[in-house]
């Protein structure tokens, strides 16, 4: 028998000698280096499935067309494939095979100014979905290990398999586990990811985002001193300890963008705790640090139902009078906020990304949003996710498609189809894509193109908006290509009556229609560059703020905002990107 030696590969494998025996290591046997995976890679649990024929002819095609463009430009095949011409040509080949899902002229793998002229330079981004988590905290490994695939960061992390896709269903693809942004490849899976600095740096500097919305997640369990079993908090404070980023915490974090940029450049949203218990910590937030807009999680413990401090807190649905309506009631009492803060009756809520649970408004299902709408008509409701059900894997989407499942003549994808349906009249109910898109435009195009066509075709091009949730997926520039690109294919768009996604309506869901709903410049000019020496420029107070090691306690200091010096900030982003490197498209484990 082979001798697997220890911290090798081969050791942690559950494949037998003789299957391995049978395999190729995929990073050797990779000569291509596509930036989009073009067969199954094992990581040890499975026997990996055999390339398909149309992988076959992707791989191909890839190679062809690179080879030809690389030789143009005079440069090696596998660094013109870690270029955004390379990205281009990976969706001509999947567009020949697969169908024409991916906008994407030929002429951009002809060289890199090509290939800007197919993002545009004046394209302005408005990122309603951002997130970070303070300093003392690792971070959701799961999601960047989902978004990155198999391979030995996921590994390191302590990832063996798909996190959100345990059964080894496979993408549309035939694949259980592949990367959703490449550009990842196995850069380290570390809490490191999510912190400050990589936050800027993604956001200002590797991306096209103009503004955008820093957000905060109270999806955690209250953990006890002295290593008490983690359970449902009971009061906002406990809630408060559990959060990778509180509403104080999102607010000195945009206050020093802000300041640094000398724009408005980050925004803002405050946290909605529900009941009349918490009244008065939404208050406080809004005379502490005036949320720009709000962010509310039905599915979270966050709602007070009575005065009793060992009673959990729970969850709670949008149209509940005696819960909810207090606190709509005191944003609205507070509607001097709207001056500096035109955005502040912006609710914005997290709806979708579950698991197989009962349809309730309290796990994400949309039939709260009617009532709710129409008694608060004053009220923007932004409904983040789209209440799409699936959680972060698709294939349950995709089933319902080939198996002909319908809702009102198009296929229904759970809870995302109804809400679109049902907020067709509700004027003041917007749907926001973030994670949405993201988990299905790479793996699963025939859902992501069923999803867009349906709340464009029920909601209008107006009331869509882009989020990326990133960090948590890397840097959000991928996804902002990957939607620039996208189209949904007109056989099914003839089919089903989905409108096109054209130029225009791809500017409204990136951008323009958040500008109007936050009352922001819409023009890419009016937005400050963030200084390449931001990290150098973080004070005391903000990291005492965001509990870095050595400044604060965990969760002690909320922190005194920074009020930097008036800077000359100049365009940098061009600048770093000439100086920067470029990803190996590389991946691990074992390929038949």
């Amino acid at each position: 028998m082979k001798k697997r030696y220890p911290g090798s590969r081969e050791e942690d494998s559950w494949l037998s000698e003789k299957q391995l025996g049978a395999l190729r290591r995929a990073d050797q046997a990779d000569s291509l280096g596509s930036p989009v995976p073009t067969q199954v890679v094992s990581n040890g649990e499975y026997f990996p499935f055999p390339q398909t024929l149309q992988q076959k002819q992707v791989e191909a095609r890839i190679a062809e067309l690179a080879g030809a463009s690389a030789k143009h430009l005079g440069m090696s095949r596998r660094r013109f494939l870690a270029s955004s011409a390379g990205m281009a040509t990976a969706f001509i080949a999947m567009n020949e095979v697969y169908g024409r899902f991916f906008d994407v002229d030929p002429l951009e793998m002809l060289g890199s100014a090509h290939a800007q002229g197919g993002m545009p330079r004046d394209l302005f981004v408005f990122d309603d979905q951002l997130h970070m988590i303070r300093e003392t905290m690792n971070g959701p490994l799961a999601l960047r290990a989902l978004a990155q695939g198999e391979g030995d960061a996921a590994k390191t992390a302590g990832f063996d398999k798909n996190p959100f896709n345990v059964e080894g269903l496979p993408d549309e693809f035939g694949r259980p586990w592949s990367a959703w942004n490449p550009a990842l490849d196995q850069s380290p899976n570390t809490g490191a990811n999510f912190h400050l600095v990589k936050f800027v740096k993604d956001v200002y500097l590797d991306s096209q985002v103009s503004v955008a919305i820093l957000s905060n997640a109270p999806l955690g369990l209250f953990e006890p001193a002295g290593g008490g079993k983690p359970r449902i908090p009971r009061s906002v404070d406990e809630s408060l300890t559990a959060m990778n980023l509180t509403g104080f915490q999102t607010a000195a974090v945009r206050d020093w963008v802000n300041n640094i940029a000398g724009s408005k450049r980050l925004l803002a949203h405050g946290q909605i705790f529900p009941g009349r218990q918490n009244l008065a910590f939404m208050q406080q937030q809004i005379e502490q640090f005036h949320p720009d807009s709000w962010k509310g999680y039905n599915i979270a413990y966050t709602a007070k139902l009575d005065d009793n401090p060992e009673s959990e807190l729970k969850q709670w649905r949008l149209d509940d009078e005696k819960v909810a309506y207090p606190t709509y009631e005191l944003i609205r009492e507070n509607r001097r906020e709207l001056k500096e803060h035109p955005g502040f009756f912006n609710i914005c809520i997290h709806k979708g990304l579950a698991p197989a649970a009962p349809g309730t408004p309290e796990e994400g299902a949309p039939t709260d949003l009617p009532k709710a709408s129409r008694d608060w008509p004053e009220f923007n409701f932004i409904i983040y996710h789209s209440c799409f059900g699936p959680r972060f894997f698709d294939a349950e989407s995709l089933e319902a498609i080939r198996t002909g499942k319908l809702r009102n003549g198009v296929p229904d994808l759970r809870w995302l189809t109804e809400f679109a349906q049902i907020s067709a009249p509700l004027k003041n109910v917007y749907a926001e894509i973030g994670t949405t898109f993201a988990s299905c435009v790479i793996t699963f195009p025939t859902v992501c193109a069923h999803m867009l066509g349906q709340l464009l075709k029920y909601m209008g091009p107006e009331r869509v908006v882009f989020g990326s949730d990133s960090l948590w997926y890397g840097a959000p520039q991928w996804q902002i290509e990957a939607f620039w690109r996208f189209q949904i294919p007109k056989d099914m768009a003839a089919k089903y009556g989905y409108p096109q996604l054209n130029e225009k309506v791809k500017r409204q869901i990136l951008g323009l229609n958040s500008a109007g709903l936050y009352n922001l410049p819409n023009r890419v000019a009016a937005y400050k560059a963030v200084p390449a020496d931001y990290e150098q420029r973080i004070p005391d107070s903000l990291k005492a703020t965001l509990d870095y090691p050595g400044y604060s306690k965990p969760g002690s200091d909320r922190g005194a905002l920074y009020v930097p010096s008036n800077d000359k900030l100049a365009a940098l982003r061009e600048e770093y990107a000439a100086a920067g490197g470029h990803p190996s498209n590389r991946r691990y484990g074992w390929i038949l």
